[in-house]
């Protein structure tokens, strides 16, 4: 089987690279194709990536507490391009404020995000989540 296929980037006028670094070495060495779209990443820019690549995920990041604004409708337009198996997987610093992470969480599952990370997560676990959901959309 081919290596699964991520794209990944930090959306929006987050310009936050460090965090972009870590998951993109992580992932490559955890057995997946990345495809790194880098910071100030546009939704279309997600999508058309996505559609290039034969992307089985999109991991949004965003550090800057906009992700509120920068995500909402990606699930709809990933939808009307045809990405209707995409795994959508976003992280991050996501709002502004002292937010409990469940509300956070609540909140963009309710736009279509498949899992909601905290700025603080283990890698290994994504990694295996990830597996996790491609295996069941495989079946």
């Amino acid at each position: 089987m081919d290596a699964p296929r991520i794209v990944l980037g930090v959306i929006g006028a987050d310009c936050h690279s460090v965090g972009n670094k870590i998951l993109d070495a992580f992932f490559t060495e955890a057995g997946f194709h990345v495809v790194n779209l880098g910071v100030m990443v546009s939704q279309d820019e997600f999508l058309d990536a996505a559609i290039e690549s034969n992307a089985d995920a999109i991991f949004v990041s965003s550090l800057y507490g906009h992700g509120l604004i920068d995500c909402e409708g990606l699930r709809q337009k990933a939808l009307e391009r045809g990405l209707d198996r995409i795994i959508l997987y976003v992280g991050g610093n996501l709002v502004v404020g002292k937010t409990p992470y469940e509300e956070v969480e609540r909140k963009f599952k309710a736009m279509g995000f498949d899992r909601v990370f905290r700025p603080t997560v283990d890698l290994a676990a994504v990694a295996e989540m990830l597996r996790g959901d491609l295996g069941s959309r495989m079946n």
